[in-house]
């Protein structure tokens, strides 16, 4: 597991990456166990919103979810900007899977979908801001926000 850094750690240590965009990360540890969500919204480096929470017994998908969820619930449906997660599965069941799955009646080829509800929950938000884009960012790169969501998502190991 990479370093526990509080959110002012983390900007004191980082500058590098995309200065404005919504940022989001989930957390579990152990995965399933305790876990946290968190997302911070910037505009040219200053913090628009932030918020975080946890749940003591989940999953680390969940958490991801929720943080994208509670992200999209915080934008006004006219925002333009990119909400980034460091979550590939997050992002392709929205960008790419979502569709078909509905289409479906919420069925997958293969099997059930996992945290259908989330999913579901999350694919409307989507459908309801379409000036918003979700794009993946590689974790623990070093970009600056991606850090800070991730210190805020994990803000519950550090509380214990």
């Amino acid at each position: 597991m990479p370093e526990l850094l509080t959110p002012a750690e983390v900007l004191a240590r980082y500058s590098a990456g995309p200065r404005t965009g919504v940022f989001t990360d989930g957390s579990c540890d152990p995965n399933p166990g305790a876990g946290g969500w968190g997302f911070v919204w910037v505009e040219d480096d200053e913090i628009v919103r932030e918020a975080h929470g946890a749940d003591p017994s989940t999953t680390n998908n969940r958490m991801e979810l929720t943080a994208l969820i509670e992200a999209f619930k915080a934008l006004p449906e006219d925002a333009e900007v990119t909400v980034h997660s460091d979550s590939q599965l997050c992002v392709n069941t929205i960008n790419e899977w979502a569709a078909g799955w509905k289409e479906r009646g919420w069925r997958r080829k293969s099997g059930p979908i996992k945290n259908l509800e989330l999913v579901k929950e999350l694919y409307a938000l989507a459908g309801r801001h379409p000036r918003v884009t979700l794009k993946w960012i590689k974790a623990h790169d070093g970009s600056r926000w991606n850090e800070y969501a991730d210190a805020l998502a994990s803000t519950f190991l550090r509380e214990g």
